[in-house]
């Protein structure tokens, strides 16, 4: 197996958008390191079909919120493959219970920011140090690391005010770790989902059929992890090197202002 092909580092991706990330970036030939909750019996499915495209597969059992868990998958990382040149933090969960802020609760709050945003800021600073050493040791070293947010980081949605806020905190924690990783010229970018048909979203398919029927996107279709995917594969390629701190609209013009 060549030692040239870049490592890609993806939470979430036994899965949803996660998986579809993991697998475009497979095609585009990177190796991967598949970051999730699973027992890996579950996930062998998803695994087999990311070995099938020709990329070397780690699986990686960790809870992101869990700061031993994430020291773990990294140590597993250099050790599997020596390197790591592509983070995407994917995973996220939504509440448990729609609630509207007038009665959520607490317990709910801080659940969702640990997943959503905690873990995935401290993830960030253990592989920026990482890519750092290794664009140290060797200045033609490329590396990246992706956020995958929402366009609830923009969008208010009082029934999960929760959710809201921690994408609204992953968008200022790009811009914050792009600022950081500037002077090593290790781009930062955010990825703005609209509506993705995934596990997280099948509760609410025919609210959101409905509207987009009624017009809410400017075009007329659900999002698929594909869509996020081949986004993704474009920034892991390079093809964005000169655009660290962007975010990138995937959300079928959701968001387009409108009269």
């Amino acid at each position: 197996m060549a030692t040239n092909r870049k490592v890609a580092l993806v939470t979430g991706a036994a899965r949803g958008i996660g998986h579809g990330i993991a697998k475009a970036l497979a095609a585009g030939g990177c190796d991967l390191a598949i970051c999730d909750l699973h027992e890996p019996a579950a996930v062998a499915d998803a695994i087999g079909g990311i070995k099938a495209l020709g990329a070397r597969t780690l699986y990686c059992r960790a809870d992101i919120s869990d700061a031993r868990a994430r020291e773990r998958m990294l140590s597993e990382i250099r050790t599997a493959y020596g390197r790591l040149n592509i983070l995407v933090n994917n995973a996220g969960v939504a509440p448990k219970v729609r609630a509207d802020i007038l009665e959520a609760t607490e317990e709910s709050f801080e659940r969702v920011m640990k997943i959503n945003l905690q873990g995935p800021y401290f993830l960030t600073q253990s592989v920026a140090r990482y890519l750092i050493e290794q664009k140290q040791a060797d200045a033609s070293f490329e590396g990246c690391i992706v956020n995958i947010s929402s366009v609830s980081a923009t969008v208010a949605s009082p029934s999960r005010g929760e959710y809201c806020i921690s994408k609204a905190g992953v968008s200022m924690a790009t811009k914050l770790w792009a600022a950081r990783l500037g002077q090593y010229d290790l781009p930062v970018y955010e990825i703005r989902p609209g509506i993705i048909k995934s596990d997280m979203t099948a509760a609410v398919q025919e609210k959101y059929d409905r509207l987009i029927g009624d017009g809410l996107c400017l075009q007329a279709r659900w999002g698929l992890p594909e869509d996020i995917g081949r986004a993704v594969a474009m920034l892991a390629r390079g093809d964005l090197a000169y655009s660290s701190g962007q975010v990138i609209m995937i959300d079928g013009g959701m968001t387009t202002q409108r009269l």
